[in-house]
Order: C-alpha cells, then structure tokens, then sequence
C-alpha cells in the first residue's frame, strides 16, 4: 500500500528509547528544567517562588475586582511592548554612509558654485538609492507585532464568583482561567485538575505547542502543569492559575530575544569598506591639487582672491564628482532590487534587500525539523503484521477501534490513511465499512489505554471484538508474543510512536495480535533532494528541533543527513569550555531537544567560528534564532512571528525553493563583485592620472568631459545586473584585501596607457590642446568602460562571456563618446573634433588595451593565491576537543580545509570579509 515505507538497515538507529507506559505521550518532553548558567537557561516549568502568595486564588471564585486592579499596576498588561521606528527617521537612514556624506559634501559645494546641473544629477542618485531601499525593505519590529498578535483576544475568567469573558491583555497573575479544547491559552498558567465549575475531570489534557517548542505532537499535560501562552488545547478542559504574564511568559522571552538580534548587515560593511577607501584617496589627491591650484594662482603678496577660490572649488567639485562612486549605492541596490523579482518568480520573497547578496556567502544552513524539513502531521510508517494478517487488515481492525468525532492526531491519522487507501472504507464521511457494521464502541481512556469496538461480518452474521491502544496493554490481551515485543523495542529505539492492534477469534474472549502500527511525522517529499543540493553548492545542512534526539536520527536518517545529533544537555553542560561546545556545534549534524534560546545559541557560536549562517523554520519557537542568523528563511505556512523575524519568506511547500535562492543569489553577488572592481579600478585611474598631469603638466580636461565620463559610465553599469554570470558551487565571499590589490594593480595599468596616449599626441604627433582634450576624453572614457569585459569574471574573460544585452550597452556608450569626438562640440574652444580616423584609432586600442588588461588581471589573481599566506598561518585549528569521526559535519569541515586555497572560499576569506573592514 502507498500508506507504508519499508524499513532499511541504513536507517536502523542503535539508541535506546524506553517506552512510556502511557497512551498518547508526546515524544518530547514538555518540561524544560532550569539548566546551565544564566545565560543558557532554558524555559522553566513552574512558576517562581516569589510568586507564590498571588498564587492562592480560591478557585470557581477568582479575583476580585480591586485584586485584578493591583496586580494589573504591579506585573503590567498581558500584551508585548511595541517598539516603533519613525518611519521618517528610518527613510533618512538611507543616507548614511561614507560614499552617501561625501555625495551631500558635493550636494553642498554645487550649491555654493551655482553649478545645478551637478546638483541636480547628485541629488537624484541620493534619492534613487534611497528609495529602492526604503521600499524594497521591511521592518524588523513587525515581528513583535506578529507575536502580539498571536496571544488569545478573550478568555473565560473566574472573577468574583462569577465566570466571566475577559480581554486576555487584562488577564493578570493568579487570575482562574477556563481552556477548553480550541481555546488559545492567553498567558502561561499551571493546571489545577478541575472542570470548568470545579468537578472532577477523568481526561488529562493535550496541548499541541509545535509552534512554540518544536513538538511534532501534542503534549499530555497533568494537574500542576505549566502550559504556555499561545498554544493551543487539543482534547480536554480545566480550570488553571495564571503563573506568568506578557514579557515573562515564554512567548514574551522570544519576543525579548528579537528585540537585541539587531546590528548592521555584511552588505552594508563591505560598501562602506570600499566608499571608505576611495573617499579617502579622493579626497586626499583632490585637496592637494585644490592646494597647488591655489599656490599657483596667488598674487605676488601671497593673497588670494574670493573668486579665484570658487573658480578652483568649481573645478574640484567636478572632478571629486566625476571620480567618486556617485552610482555605487545606486547600481548595488537596483541589482540586488533585480535579483529580488526573480526570486518571487519562483516563489521566494525577499523581505531585506541585502539578503539577496548575504545569501550567496552562507555556508551552514540551520533547519528546523517540525514543519520545514517534516510535514508536521502524524502518518502510518511500516507496521508489523503478525501472520496470518497483512497490511491491509491491521489498518482495516484499527479503523474498526478508532472514534470518528475526536480530532486526536493518532485517531485522525488512522481515519485518513484507512479512508485514503483501503478499499472496503468508505470515504464520505460516514465512518462505514463495507461488509462491516460496528454495534458498540467504547472510546479511548487513560484507565485500561485502549479503544475497543463490537463488531459484526454482514456476510457471515459473526460477531467479534477489535482493540486499538497502548502496546504494553495489548501484549497482555493476546497472553505475549516475543517478536512483536522485540519489534516494539525496535520502534522505540527509532523513536517511531507504537500502537498494538488485535482482533478476538472464535468467540468474544479470545485475542489475537493483528500487528502494530508504527507512526511518524514524515519527511515533506522534497527535503532530502533539496537537502542533497544543499551539498552540491558547498553548504552544511543541520537540524535544530525541539523533538528528542532518537526522532531527529530517524528523520536525519530518511532525509541522508549526518545522524550524529547533540542533545541539548550537551549544548549547555557548565562542565564543558566554550571551545568544546563549539566544536561540537561545528561538527554535529544537528540539535536536539532545544528552545529558542538554544536555538539562538548555536546560531551565534556558528557565526563565531566564522559561517555565515542560514536559518530555516515556521514557529514562533524560530523567530529568535531567524532574526540573529544571517540570513533568516520563514518557510511556508509560517507564523507571523516567524515571516516577521526572517529575512527570506518562502511561499512553495518545502525547501526546494531554498535551491533557486542560492542560484540567484550567487549570480548577483558575482554581479555586483565585478562592478566593484570595475569601479574601484576606474576611480584610482582616473584621480592617480588627474593627479600627476596636474601636479607635472598643470593641464586640465574641460568639465563638460568630466561630467559625460561620469553621467556615461556610470549609466551604462547599470546593464551588470542582468549580466550573464556562472553559478559558484562553493559560498561567495568578499575577498576585499585581493579586490583591493587587483585594482591597484589594473588602475597603475592603465594609468600607464593614459600617460602614453597624452605625450605621444601631445609631443610626438603634436596635436593642438582642444584637440588633446578630445583625445584624452575619447580614452578615459573607453579604456576603462572596455575594462568591464575583463572585470566581470575571475578568470579569461571568455571562459564567462556576457550576454547580448551587455555588449550592446556598453558598445553604445562607446558609440556617443565617438561621435562626440569626431564633431566635437560647437561654442566651446576649448574642445575639437578629431575625426573618424583618429577617434576609430583610439578605440581600437583601448578595445586592445582590455586583453592586456585581463591577462594581468588573471596573474595577479595567481600570483595572490600563491603568495599569500594569510590564509595558511590565520585558520585556528577545526580539530575537535573530542574526535568526533563520520559525521557529515566533520567531512564538510575538512572538505573546507582542502579546498582554503581556492579562489573564494576558506576560513581566512571569511575573516577577510569581516576584519579587513574592522582593521580598515
């Protein structure tokens, strides 16, 4: 039948599981004890000690009125507090940043020289880049309004003898509280094991907390246990003492934890590493010419006149505009504004424009289990059929036992595969069996843990009694059986959920074992071939869950994950360094038995070691560690508090979007790398030979050309953004000390072609000073621009060639900077047209100058790699404190050694990309 998966020896998990010896007990713990030191305290089950005199409410009474108002002043309302951001301030700090103050700074200058075509052009691109950030972005504090939004509205209440309805932001501690089954628990409060209006109750209840905890089923709570705010109840009604309102519930802890993930992005550090770098050699080389203009046009006496200032301020306005990277911002926002529209075509929402960029570098992806990696719904695995029965007749006898009214996981799960697969049920929600009539039932109860039902064969009028329940309780019905009994202990040490099912035989006293359903919540059907290219592309899958650690194995184990999972008490022994716990995060294939807090914990270790780290999950329990990841990923169907927090919200089932986001992310950042070098290249270029030929020759190139150089290219660049690119299978990092050393490099390169075409026009060809002007224009404008060919790969150029689309614009540019060359430009002496044979001359060698340019970049490249040793004296050692041998964590770890002298990816590229920026 399609309802059952074999069981295969690589997915035996030898750990031992004891069973409880209670019916319908969640596979996690529901109880989280107070463990470690402060910092790694996890949620406490109880209420603390000091709250105990507001504790002694007399049930079916309550609070009083005037007891309500005190406690309301002394704990606060049960509601999170809202902390908004100015929109107006948040729009403004989008002009933040080195390159965006030096662009005000010249704003400014424009402004005083009266040159408001400048301002103009300036003030657009601040506002441009503004704008594509401000609306492309969305804000972090809607993650505590998501997670407001999720407590309960109204709650039945005791006050003054009477049951009330309440807003549940006026519940208060020791409040008397009514759940019943569908009720939204308001504010973490201990059971009391009582009804409604004080009877007894004979039903413990279940509270399903997937959301909160990770628990893949509902918890069985007991009198005197602690169940959390936002949960909801499953089965079951009693009265319960509120213990913990607001910010101190556990719903109010992760809140807490959202509010302190916050910090500037890795993006935002390498723009302003590279504005940082060429302000400064900006504004150095241009206030030395500004000083050598002054000395040159003095008076006699020393002074210098008012209008011999401006007219030099004029002239350093439009050559700092013309050599700073005005489009920098603008041409990095809109191309990662571009890769953001084509991961929602494929059904991946970018919430924080630098994300898309950040995404390419990850290199650990951290994946909750319950809901992203599973279906978070309980379905039948492989039984075990006692002879002579088969698959078919122990779903047809446990579907005989099962209750059709109650909405309990096991019993829905029964009812659907049964109504899905077998052939005899009908499935019209009429609860019949073909050539079967039950004619009594009695339901599931805690006292013998079983469902049993009557039931009659039409066909041969025989009658005969079927039993669905607890295994322990089975095997005394059918007097033992050794097999069935071994294959229990096999299901447990898998952590798969065991129900026994059997049937009487010739009369209604003698049983019989039909077999023993085995239930799980399965792997979605695209997890283990999304995880599989996870690998494929460089990147490090583990599991962090809230279910214990036997069930994390048996799911790794499905999905081909690494099954060496570390159990929580592991994660925050005092005993052991924190060295020790971080080798053991780095080499674990995943996380067991945790909370947000841990959950956060390992998040942050990972960054420590230096990852880049990706987060996946759906609950308000993820929302914690999405925000503190990297790159946090609200897989679908999650909750508010979960698509709030991260920073990627996916809207397909599953993972497999996860795949296109890797794809598209890599070709942006390898996009937007290449127009850093282009630009880093062009600017030391132009301000190193402006420089010298003013200091030395005391010429300058009329503004009119400086501005086309920078209006020109500047627009052209804009094309890189849908640029032809190769996918990196390895994670993309920023390599800024080589991005650095590359241009230099290629900028002194062409510097030496600029200084070449002037003196060999100018003294050898001797051409006239309006017509060196054009010339110079001509080559600075095309040498660099044809550069682009080169800088947009790390290797020949050809091995990546560009798309059409490319090639045409930045040949067009190329085409206007020709036909302003040729014809020149009327009323201006200062400028003459060169003609057709000159000016196709110049652009034939700079088109020339782009092969030599990329052979020099490609051995700067391997002369970088082969010389630096900053890569092999600066990674700390990966080797465990323990050994940890096997795991799939420890084989990507050395997989990532062998591989730390390869272009783009090792631990000291990593560093690079954070320290350089720190030690800048």
């Amino acid at each position: 039948m399609g309802s059952f998966r074999p069981i295969t020896d690589q997915e035996d998990i030898t750990n031992q599981y004891a069973n409880d010896s209670e019916e319908a007990v969640p596979l996690t713990t529901a109880t989280a004890k107070l463990v470690g030191d402060e910092k790694n305290q996890t949620v406490i089950d109880d209420a603390p000690a000091h709250l105990e005199p507001f504790l002694q409410t007399k049930p079916t009474y309550g609070l009083t009125e005037d007891q309500v108002y005190e406690r309301m002043s002394k704990f606060g309302r049960n509601e999170l507090v809202e902390k908004k951001r100015n929109k107006l301030l948040h729009f403004l700090s989008f002009f933040t940043g080195a390159i965006s103050y030096l662009m005000i700074l010249a704003l400014i200058f424009t402004a005083i020289t009266s040159d408001w075509l400048d301002f103009c052009i300036i003030a657009g691109m601040l506002l441009l880049n503004a704008i594509i950030g401000y609306v492309e972005e969305s804000r972090a504090e809607t993650s505590i309004d998501s997670l407001k939004n999720s407590l309960a509205l109204h709650s039945k209440c005791w006050r003054n003898g009477q049951l009330k309805e309440v807003k549940s932001s006026e519940i208060v501690v020791g409040d008397i509280i009514v759940l019943r089954l569908g009720d939204i628990v308001p504010a973490d409060a201990r059971l009391l094991g009582i009804g409604a209006t004080g009877e007894a109750i004979e039903t413990d209840m279940q509270i399903d907390q997937s959301s909160l905890t990770g628990e893949s089923l509902p918890s069985k709570k007991k009198p005197g246990s602690i169940v959390f705010s936002s949960c909801v109840v499953k089965q079951g009604q009693q009265q319960a003492i509120v213990v913990r309102t607001g910010p101190d519930t556990f719903i109010g802890r992760t809140a807490s934890l959202i509010s302190v993930t916050t910090g500037s992005g890795r993006f935002q550090k390498v723009i302003n590493y590279i504005g940082n770098f060429l302000i400064i050699i900006s504004c150095v080389l241009v206030l030395i010419i500004f000083t050598h203009e002054l000395i040159t046009v003095r008076a006699p006496d020393g002074t210098v006149t008012q209008a011999q200032v401006l007219d030099a301020l004029k002239e350093m306005v439009v050559l700092t505009i013309a050599a700073i990277p005005v489009g920098l911002p603008t041409v990095m926002s809109v191309t990662m504004a571009i890769g953001a529209k084509q991961l929602a075509k494929h059904q991946v929402i970018v919430k924080r424009l630098t994300a898309v960029e950040e995404f390419a570098s990850v290199s650990v992806l951290c994946s909750d289990k319950t809901g992203t990696l599973t279906k978070n719904e309980l379905t039948f695995d492989e039984p075990y059929v006692s002879k002579p029965y088969d698959k078919n007749d122990i779903l047809l006898y446990s579907y005989l036992a099962s209750e059709a009214a109650t909405d309990d996981p096991i019993e829905y799960a029964i009812r659907t595969a049964a109504e899905t697969f077998h052939p005899q049920v009908i499935n019209d929600g009429s609860h019949k069996v073909q050539g079967y009539e039950v004619i009594s039932f009695k339901p599931f109860n805690s006292s013998d843990k079983t469902a049993q039902a009557t039931v009659v064969d039409i066909s041969s009028q025989e009658k005969f009694r079927v039993a669905k329940g607890a295994t322990q309780v089975i095997m005394q019905l059918v007097k033992g059986n050794p097999e069935a009994e071994k294959m229990i202990e096999e299901f447990a040490a898998r952590g798969l959920r065991a129900l026994g099912v059997a049937r009487t035989v010739n009369g209604m006293d003698t049983w019989e074992l039909v077999g023993l359903l085995s239930l799980i919540d399965p792997p979605r059907d695209d997890s283990a071939q999304t995880l599989a290219e996870c690998q494929s592309y460089g990147i490090s899958v583990k599991m962090i869950t809230g279910d214990q650690g036997i069930i994390a194995k048996e799911v790794a184990g499905r999905l081909g994950m690494g099954q060496n999972i570390l159990e929580v008490e592991d994660l925050i022994d005092p005993t052991k360094s924190e060295k020790e716990i971080s080798d053991l995060c780095v080499f674990s294939d995943g996380f067991a038995g945790v909370v947000p807090e841990h959950k956060f914990h390992v998040v942050e270790v990972l960054q420590k070691r230096g990852y880049f780290v990706a987060m996946t999950g759906d609950g308000v329990n993820d929302a914690p560690a999405l925000k503190k990841a990297n790159v946090g990923i609200a897989v679908a169907g999650s909750t508010d508090a979960a698509r709030a927090a991260a920073d990627i919200v996916l809207l397909a089932p599953g993972l497999s979007a996860i795949i296109d986001g890797i794809k598209v992310s890599r070709v942006i950042f390898q996009r937007l790398q290449s127009y850093a070098l282009y630009r880093i290249t062009s600017t030391i270029h132009f301000l190193l030979f402006f420089f010298v030929i003013t200091i030395a020759e005391d010429w300058k190139m009329p503004p009119v050309f400086l501005i086309l150089i920078s209006l020109l290219n500047d627009a052209a660049t804009l094309i890189m953004a849908v640029d032809n690119v190769t996918v990196s299978h390895t994670p993309n990092m920023w390599r800024l000390q080589l991005l650095i050393i590359l241009s230099c490099v290629l900028a002194i390169a062409l510097s030496g072609f600029s200084f070449a075409h002037f003196y060999i026009f100018r003294d050898v060809l001797k051409v006239t000073p309006p017509q060196l002007s054009t010339i110079m224009y001509l080559h600075i404008s095309s040498a660099p621009h044809f550069v682009i060919f080169s800088t947009r790969t790390p290797g020949f150029w050809w091995k990546s060639l560009p798309s059409l689309v490319f090639i045409l614009v930045i040949m067009g540019t190329q085409i206007i900077a020709l036909f302003l060359s040729v014809y020149g430009i009327p009323n201006n002496p200062n400028i003459d047209g060169i003609g057709w044979v000159t000016s196709v001359i110049i652009l034939a060698i700079s088109f020339a100058t782009f092969f030599v340019m990329d052979i020099i970049k490609v051995f700067t490249i391997y002369v970088y790699d082969k010389f630096d040793r900053t890569s092999r004296s600066s990674i700390p050692s990966f080797e465990p404190s323990k050994p940890i041998k096997g795991t799939k964590a420890s084989k990507f770890v050395q997989k990532q050694q062998q591989q730390r002298s390869r272009f783009g990816y090792d631990r000291a590229q990593r560093r690079e990309s954070v320290s350089s920026i720190k030690s800048y």
